[in-house]
């Protein structure tokens, strides 16, 4: 049997709402502008425990706002929990927000560095592949490669940020509607790498509302609601019971 590579054991986070709770003009007049009651803290997961193995694709799926990309990022070790705990066993490919990392006062090229550096990939791989990953990322890209990434649009960030991505070897690929950024060519591409990247035995933690990548790339399945892991199980398992929860 393969190695545990996740573990998530009673995971939970809290959030607090960043704005002020807006009164009406009778709670003003009766409580005199105190607060009463909902002090903004809420809980987006909560006891949530479940293993993955080296090799497994999972999809998380779920309506909005149930906590599907909270869950990514306590994967990925951007945000930290509140209770419980979550065990990543080896490096992590964040296909998150793509041009996240980015800065615009630098050029495509020198982002291309930059970006790359930080996720661990050395200068001696980055110049060597350099070629590959700019052609992956389009010609508008290419073109660009040496102008300030200010003047880049939202789509040509997110395509030099995949191809930078995609060339990292970290056994677990994090990935959060990536395929639905990007024209039809862009989609294509993404999805040889993504079959490249499974064919080497890599562990897939998608999410996505987009059926047809669920079940084209996963075969075990999260249905989260409310917060809760409700449903762990094949892919087909938790897309019925997704299905039936909005039938409701």
């Amino acid at each position: 049997m393969a190695e545990k590579i996740i573990e998530a054991d009673g995971l939970g986070i809290r959030f607090v709402r960043n704005r002020r709770r807006q009164l009406r003009l009778r709670e003003l007049f009766i409580h005199r502008g105190r607060r009463t009651g909902d002090d903004g803290r809420f809980w987006p997961l909560r006891d949530l425990t479940f293993t993955v193995r080296a090799g497994e694709t999972v999809g998380v799926i779920g309506r909005n706002g149930t906590g599907k990309s909270t869950l990514l990022r306590l994967i990925a070790g951007v945000l930290i929990p509140d209770e419980g705990a979550i065990r990543v066993s080896g490096d992590v490919a964040p296909l998150l927000e793509l041009s996240a990392g980015f800065s615009s006062d630098l050029t495509g090229r020198e982002n291309l560095y930059l970006v790359g550096g930080l996720h661990g990939l050395s200068s001696a791989y980055l110049k060597r592949h350099f070629d590959e990953i700019v052609s992956f990322a389009g010609e508008q890209v290419e073109r660009a490669i040496d102008s300030s990434v200010r003047h880049y649009s939202s789509g040509m960030k997110v395509r030099l940020g995949f191809a930078i991505i995609s060339h990292l070897p970290h056994p677990i690929l994090l990935m959060d509607e990536v395929t639905a950024v990007g024209d039809a060519e862009f989609r294509q591409r993404c999805y040889a790498t993504i079959d490249r990247l499974l064919g080497e035995g890599r562990t897939l933690v998608l999410v996505s509302h987009n059926e047809n990548d669920l079940t084209r790339f996963c075969r075990r399945g999260f249905y989260l609601d409310a917060g809760r892991l409700i449903v762990d199980g094949t892919i087909d398992e938790a897309l019925a019971a997704y299905h039936g929860a909005v039938e409701r």
